[in-house]
């Protein structure tokens, strides 16, 4: 059983405390917020006992009660919770994106080596069934090769320049709260081994100097072209479209799918539907999975972003950003 403490406590800590009801290795014993009222109703939703509530982090980082630190604060202060939960030897799941930039992502991947503790990227659609059916669908032959990958994730959101997603400072803009999912994508089909070439991009900015919409173009060995379009100003198609030399994949619900999700394939004049069904939620279940892979010292699995994969897509999610601001 591993025993989680959760820092920072906004709405995908709520998700987590819920989610984890469902498992059965995790459970939550404690959490740390700097507001005062927050920790004061989620100590009260989720029963969590005064010892265990602090109103720091270090505290909480530091008990010998907990095994694990789920870290889902602001982007801006990942490095630092980071940093001191792997000097206490806790095992970490990060919320998205893991940091600013790909500077403090490899100086987060430092702590995380030399202490020896096991980390992973909160993306949560990477450790649903529906990950693996993909994988199995592609290695099948089922569409032949690829050689065409189109993803995109957007919502229309209202410009509101003390919000997290519309401050630069705070890790806002479209690329950093979204663009993980679809780099993320690539990079399970195509890791830092491959090679990326960006070969077109395109961006606009909002009032608040953070983009809100970004657009890239990257041909990955040579032979296969894939685009990518991210949005907080307009609700994207939010799929993904793999096109093979036999036939074509569509996943109608790539990035938060469900307990039951179906995708779409077709090859040559046929076209069936492939039925996906999980017996958790997605937290849950990447919360199931994640506690798993901390008690088996498993610190690489690729159905989860493991700290290696982090490093990857942040690399290019910052090139993608600067690109973008310097065009």
């Amino acid at each position: 059983m591993i025993k989680w403490g959760i820092v920072g406590l906004g709405n995908m800590a709520h998700k987590f405390a819920s989610s984890i009801k469902e498992t059965n290795n995790a459970e939550l014993i404690g959490v740390a917020s700097l507001d005062s009222n927050r920790l004061k109703i989620f100590k009260e939703n989720f029963n969590i006992s005064d010892e265990n509530a602090y109103d720091n982090y270090d505290n909480l980082i530091s008990s010998k009660s907990i095994d694990a630190i789920y870290i889902s604060t602001l982007n801006n202060t990942h490095l630092e919770i980071i940093k001191k939960s792997a000097e206490n030897k806790k095992d970490i799941l990060c919320e998205k994106s893991i940091t600013l930039n790909y500077e403090d992502a490899k100086e987060a991947m430092s702590y995380i080596k030399k202490n020896n503790v096991n980390f992973y990227e909160a993306i949560a659609y990477r450790t649903h069934i529906q990950t693996k059916i993909i994988e199995e669908i592609i290695n099948n032959n089922d569409i032949g090769e690829i050689t065409r990958i189109d993803a995109s994730f957007g919502y229309k959101s209202r410009v509101k320049p003390n919000s997290r997603i519309y401050n630069k400072e705070l890790g806002g803009g479209a690329i950093l709260d979204l663009g993980c999912y679809p780099m993320s994508f690539l990079n399970f089909l195509y890791d830092d081994k491959n090679d990326y070439k960006i070969i077109n991009f395109k961006g606009s900015f909002a009032s608040t100097d953070v983009d809100d919409y970004a657009k890239i173009e990257v041909f990955i060995n040579n032979k296969i072209n894939c685009n990518i379009t991210v949005s907080i100003k307009e609700i994207l198609d939010n799929r993904i479209y793999i096109k093979g030399t036999k036939g074509e994949l569509t996943i109608n619900n790539p990035w938060l799918p469900e307990k039951k999700s179906i995708l779409d394939i077709k090859t040559g004049s046929s076209f069936y539907k492939k039925f996906v069904n999980s017996d958790k939620t997605i937290y849950a279940n990447q919360i199931q999975k994640i506690s798993e892979y901390f008690q088996k010292k498993i610190n690489n699995d690729k159905y989860a972003v493991n700290i290696s994969d982090s490093l990857h897509i942040m690399k290019n999610l910052t090139l993608w950003s600067n690109l973008i601001r310097n065009n």
